[in-house]
């Protein structure tokens, strides 16, 4: 197997960034279709604005609908060849970015990515996460090719509540391991091909990174500044993490995750705060080492991550919680799903078996 690995065309991170975004755009397109929720665009549309103006870049805004669902993304499409746009550029979250990237795609057009959140890894990658209108997953989208452009503006992500970059933390958390899963298995990663050297170093990169920097960031963002420890954890949880994902692979963590889709009373849940969960249920699927579990379980209490299920909204018990729990372990092992990237054979049995285990060690390292 070829080994492969890939990153957006350009990253540009820093204060201000987002001031600068029209320069960013000028080289690829002179009209660009804009792509926000109504909340984003109050927050940074006049920033945005001025910045095309400045670059003698034409503007056509269009408000998100809130969910990347196939729907939306056709709704978008068509405004954006309608109008003739020569780019999208997509300003906010996950949803939002993963599904400018989309009309992007579809439209056959570069894509400028300008995150306001750091709470995902998505922002690098070339795929989309598609959910049904209900919120739960659907499939993945994949690419020919990275984001053009990615601009984080490191001012705008540290005024955003602190939970968002800790859920962001817990996306990041996942990278180390399951890339180590993959790759053990000598599986396909999301690149198409096998996993580089530099991809499981950036992996290692951004756990370490995590460990290191990750509460003095929580803190500073709670106290609304940035530091230097919040401009790293930004760049771990965007760059490291989506290039480590991306480039090394995904395993158990992300399949878990997804699982947990199906149930609703989890939906008020962010992405990495689920993953983080995952993550716990992966090395118990694994048996890791108790060393490396109590430092996963430790880091996850220090910043504000779930691990147990009740932390995660899932408050029942007896016959009722385990008919839950099966139904994510179900869902979990689905056909295509990446939890087949484990270095052994994986069923939901045994996916419902690890859950019960790392809720039980969750709720014994609480109390």
């Amino acid at each position: 197997m070829l080994k492969v690995i890939q990153s957006p065309a350009k990253y540009i991170q820093g204060p201000d960034a987002l001031y600068h975004v029209g320069k960013y755009i000028r080289p690829l397109a002179e009209k660009t279709l804009v792509i926000a929720d109504k909340f984003v665009h109050g927050l940074v549309g006049e920033i945005v604005n001025e910045s095309l103006s400045e670059y003698e870049v034409s503007g056509v805004v269009e408000i998100f609908g809130g969910e990347c669902t196939h729907e939306e993304i056709e709704r978008l499409t068509k405004l954006a060849k309608n109008h003739k746009c020569q780019a999208v550029l997509g300003v906010g979250g996950g949803k939002t970015l993963d599904t400018a990237k989309a009309v992007a795609h579809f439209a056959k057009v570069p894509v400028i990515i300008a995150p306001t959140i750091a709470s995902t890894d998505a922002p690098t990658s070339a795929l989309s996460v598609i959910y049904n209108e209900l919120g739960a997953f659907d499939s993945y989208l994949f690419y020919p090719q990275n984001p053009n452009v990615v601009v984080m503006d490191t001012n705008i992500i540290a005024r955003a509540p602190a939970r968002l970059l800790v859920a962001g933390m817990g996306d990041a958390l996942a990278t180390y391991f399951e890339a180590r899963a993959c790759s053990a298995a000598g599986k396909m990663t999301m690149a198409g091909g096998g996993t580089t050297l530099a991809a499981l170093a950036l992996a290692g990169l951004c756990f370490d990174t995590l460990l290191s920097d990750g509460i003095k960031a929580k803190l500073a963002v709670e106290a609304g500044v940035s530091t230097k420890a919040v401009e790293n954890i930004i760049e771990a949880n965007t760059l490291l993490s989506g290039l480590g994902f991306e480039s090394a692979g995904l395993a158990a963590a992300h399949a878990i995750h997804n699982g947990f889709t199906a149930l609703e009373e989890c939906h008020h849940m962010y992405h990495g705060e689920k993953v983080a969960f995952g993550t716990i249920v992966q090395l118990v699927l694994e048996n890791a080492p108790a060393e490396e579990l109590e430092m996963v379980l430790e880091f996850c209490v220090q910043v504000g991550l779930p691990i147990t299920l009740e932390e995660l909204g899932v408050d029942c018990i007896g016959p009722e919680l385990e008919e839950k729990v099966m139904a994510i372990a179900e869902l979990s092992c689905a056909d295509n799903e990446t939890i087949y990237n484990m270095p052994f054979e994986v069923d939901s049995d045994q996916v419902y078996a690890a859950i019960m285990a790392a809720d039980r060690m969750g709720r014994d390292w609480l109390y």
